[in-house]
């Protein structure tokens, strides 16, 4: 299993680099089932918030883009199930993708909810608003 970080991602996903998307590609076609590449939690957070935030991806975008990656047999996502519940809350209405994974890993670790001075964020499951 090999590591892969958001900017290979990214350079994937956008296509926006001649050489580094073309190499990035090239790497991700070399994985398998049998030596897959590992797609981190942190590293599934920083990417959304990247084509978020730098490209302006819709959440239908992002909706895609997640599941693309998820359903990819050469890739290995870290906590699969929190990653895709946190996409079906952006594609549910304006979730932040980072507060929804803060406040499903909380959730799944046992917690009993997440504290947060984020309004937004605190009416998402897992999260409350600290007053």
């Amino acid at each position: 299993m090999i590591g892969v970080d958001t900017n290979v991602l990214v350079r994937h996903a956008t296509q926006d680099d001649p050489l580094q998307s073309a190499i990035a590609s090239t790497f991700l076609a070399t994985l398998d089932e049998d030596n897959p590449g590992f797609i981190s939690l942190v590293t599934m957070v920083e990417t959304v918030w990247v084509l978020q935030r730098a490209y302006h991806a819709s959440a239908e975008v992002v909706d895609q883009f997640v599941n693309g990656v998820l359903n990819a047999r050469e890739l290995s996502v870290q906590e699969p199930d929190i990653v895709r519940r946190a996409a079906r809350m952006i594609r549910a209405g304006g979730a932040d993708f980072a507060d929804a994974v803060i406040g499903l890993a909380g959730a799944a670790a046992g917690c009993d909810y997440t504290v947060t001075f984020d309004l937004k964020a605190s009416r998402l499951p897992g999260l409350s608003l600290l007053e």
